[in-house]
């Protein structure tokens, strides 16, 4: 069997799914998986026959006999995991965001040309059919000429979400940049869909970057902010998320022409055609491809990544930012409730869906418009 040789690092949580396609591209005979690595990994009756078990992932890298590793572990350890990886000889598939500082990015884009190993970035809307349909529409000028680029999400995260490890909504960890924040993470799809529809992927494709970030919940990171993004070709993107919603609704990105926007909703791979009056003319749903199958048919040199790592510069570009800004400040008294629902205890921050929509149209930060939550002593 010479399919190539598979590991993975980070079995729990996200990165279950990464089993899940592991084992069934084992099964196909696409690849052999051959170890894991999890502090606590998967019993070894619920793998194939022969695979390593590791409970830490460097381990696995050290004992060698691996062509592609995933890694799905907190921020902090990306750097170290894939520049292992690459320096053994593999390929990598890493989760978002790429690292956690520009620093350890400009090391890693380094090691990778050295080594000439391949880094597939987890940004699975990147693999979505999508982004081609709506370059090419606006290419055809069915919006117009473009005015401006938006992302968005109104998510809600209860307070078992900050519990359930030492790293999440934190920025530092034991001395280590983690960037655990709504911008760079959870919400971290919507700036880097933006960008690729944009054409603005790399470092240099970024002029300037204006941040706004705060917090309604009791934690380092930010929880609702928002990104001003001066783009290559004198075009702007806003990124406005919150995860102090209401609700959990689909996040979405926006290209807005002159003459009506096309929206994706990035997670459901859905494309709607928007009226000068935001009216829904067209809607239509297109299908999306895996990161991990992509990254095995650009090793055989037969497809191009589609979320390379060098493409994730201008991501990057707002993880350091948001890093170098001042910590994020907490809501104004009184702005924030407590909630506790059917999805469990969560703050909500008031009128937060309607000043995400105010800043997306008018390009501002929060604080900017004088929502009523920024109003701090």
């Amino acid at each position: 069997m010479n399919a190539p040789r598979l590991a993975l690092i980070g079995t729990g949580g996200h990165g279950r799914t990464h089993v899940e396609k592991g084992l069934k591209l084992h099964t196909e005979g696409r690849v052999r998986l051959v170890a894991v690595a999890d502090p606590n990994p998967p019993a070894a009756e619920d793998l194939p026959d022969g695979v390593a078990r590791f409970t830490d992932g460097a381990d696995l890298i050290a004992a060698g006999g691996v062509d592609i590793v995933v890694i799905c572990t907190p921020i902090n350890t990306h750097f170290d995991f894939a520049s292992a990886a690459l320096e053994a000889g593999a390929d990598v598939l890493l989760e978002k965001p790429t690292t956690a500082t520009l620093d350890e990015f400009e090391r890693l884009l380094a090691i990778a040309d050295r080594t000439g190993g391949l880094v597939q970035v987890g940004f699975q809307s990147l693999g979505s059919d999508a982004l081609d349909i709506i370059r090419g529409r606006v290419a055809a000028g069915d919006i117009g000429e473009v005015v401006r680029y938006s992302a968005t999400g109104a998510w809600l995260r209860n307070e078992a979400y900050y519990a359930r490890s030492a790293w999440a909504g934190r920025r530092t960890l034991n001395g280590r940049v983690v960037a655990d924040g709504a911008l760079t993470n959870p919400l971290a799809h919507a700036s880097a869909t933006a960008l690729a529809l944009a054409g603005a992927t790399r470092l240099e494709d970024v002029k300037s970057l204006e941040l706004d970030l705060w917090r309604a919940n009791d934690i380092e990171a930010d929880d609702t902010s928002v990104a001003v993004f001066d783009l290559e070709g004198d075009v702007r993107l806003t990124t406005a998320v919150t995860l102090a919603a209401p609700s959990q609704k689909p996040p979405y990105v926006d290209v807005v022409g002159t003459s009506g926007t096309l929206r994706l909703w990035y997670t459901s791979d859905d494309i709607d055609l928007l009226g000068a009056n935001d009216e829904v003319l067209e809607q239509s749903h297109v299908g999306r491809r895996d990161l991990l199958e992509n990254l095995l048919a650009a090793r055989d040199g037969s497809a191009t990544l589609f979320s390379p790592l060098a493409e994730t510069g201008a991501f990057m570009r707002l993880v350091e930012g948001v890093m170098q800004a001042p910590a994020p400040k907490l809501v104004a008294d009184g702005s924030a409730t407590l909630v506790d629902d059917e999805n469990g205890r969560h703050l909500v921050i008031e009128g937060i869906e309607e000043e995400l929509e105010r800043a997306l149209r008018l390009e501002s930060t929060f604080t900017e418009l004088g929502s009523e939550f920024t109003r701090v002593s």
